[in-house]
């Protein structure tokens, strides 16, 4: 589960903690870029880019099981902590950005990609 932080906030808040039900994904843009705000299996929250790295398909209307999510379009499965793909068609990871929690605000960070994929 992700835990709160007790850290000031940095970056934008996108949904409340209970928007996102477990194993689903919510789509939420920031300055105009998509992102999917994900909750695995496991209760932990993800912040993932939305747009498929193999065709312009939106991640966050996939399944999410475990810690990856699926493209509903083309079956590639993307792992939620690096955001690469770990079945074809994909070849490409999505960006993968910083996401904290506080009180009951999520926040995403887009200054920070976690697995360095560009947002280009």
């Amino acid at each position: 589960m992700t835990e709160p932080s007790t850290t000031t906030p940095v970056g934008v808040v996108v949904c409340q903690d209970s928007e996102v039900d477990v194993k689903s994904a919510l789509l939420v843009e920031i300055d105009d870029y998509p992102i999917a705000i994900v909750r695995d299996s496991y209760g932990e929250l993800h912040a993932i880019g939305d747009t498929c790295s193999h065709a312009e398909i939106s991640l966050s209307e996939g399944d999410v099981e475990d810690c990856t999510i699926e493209c509903w379009a083309h079956g590639s499965s993307f792992d939620l902590k690096t955001g690469e793909p770990l079945t074809l068609p994909a070849f490409e990871p999505v960006p993968v950005f910083a996401l904290s929690v506080h009180g009951s605000d999520v926040y995403v960070d887009v200054t920070n990609i976690i697995n360095g994929v560009s947002t280009q």
